[in-house]
């Protein structure tokens, strides 16, 4: 599971790139309970999502020709120049290229063999996300990908990534976990687009998961500030409740319950 005491190629940062940083920031207020804290004119507009005074997320106004509204996900990176000279030779790309964020850490915008852009955080004195796996909070990440064999191999030359397999009725699902972990410590998974005729739809990326008290409540709340439902509120038996959002501007996320841990 996800947790703040990061390690190698685990999540630790993610953030939203949106038209309307204003109102996506009264959404997700409405959602999460989220507060928007500015970084200060010297950051280009870029601000923290706040809960209860932690950074839960972070985000910025982007104009329309740096992409479509997304929430980009970040992996804990102890080197950003080596990481991204990883992703060339795995085949992969960097869109960005290493640089320094003041004297917070170094971050890079890299892409995967299938095109799916991810970042990588090098933590300096931001060591990640405040506060993960409660309500309002980033909990799990899932890729969609064209090739799953392909983009396995990619991250473990990556980041060194091993993955395992969980079996449910009518299929499999392949949990990701950082590089000499247990499984215990599995932060996301890999699926086939083919697996899901909606997310074949709109092609490969990376799907954040935030953790909710109610997940209906939760749709709800996304409908009435005009998101999107892109998979109604659905029982996976072990997992939990889920569904698949967009807030007002497009950015694809998805909420979830998460069922009792067993045993």
């Amino acid at each position: 599971m996800l947790t703040t005491r990061f390690v190698t190629g685990a999540p630790n940062w993610i953030d939203l790139g949106t038209p309307d940083i204003e109102g996506a920031s009264a959404f997700y207020a409405h959602l999460f309970g989220w507060d928007f804290r500015s970084a200060g004119p010297e950051m280009g507009g870029y601000g923290f999502f706040q809960l209860d005074g932690r950074t839960a997320a972070a985000g910025m106004q982007n104009p329309p020709e740096q992409g479509p509204p997304s929430w980009n996900v970040y992996f804990q990176s102890p080197d950003a120049d080596a990481t991204a000279e990883a992703t060339e030779r795995a085949h992969g790309s960097v869109l960005m290229p290493p640089m320094d964020v003041a004297e917070e850490g170094r971050m890079a915008i890299l892409a995967d063999r299938a095109g799916v852009p991810f970042g990588i955080w090098q933590p300096r004195r931001t060591t990640g996300l405040d506060v993960v796996m409660e309500p309002g909070s980033l909990c799990w990440v899932e890729l969609y990908t064209p090739d799953l064999p392909a983009a396995a191999g990619f991250y473990n030359a990556v980041f060194g990534w091993e993955t395992s397999s969980m079996e449910f009725a009518g299929g499999s699902y392949t949990c990701v976990n950082p590089a000499g972990k247990e499984e215990r410590d599995m932060f996301g998974g890999i699926v086939p687009l083919d697996a899901d005729p909606a997310e074949a739809e709109s092609g490969p990326y990376w799907l954040p998961y935030f953790e909710v008290t109610d997940t209906d409540e939760t749709v709800r709340r996304a409908q009435e500030r005009g998101g999107g439902v892109r998979m109604p509120a659905t029982d996976l038996a072990g997992v939990g409740r889920i569904a698949k959002l967009t807030d007002p501007y497009g950015a694809r996320f998805a909420v979830i319950k998460s069922a009792p841990p067993q045993g």
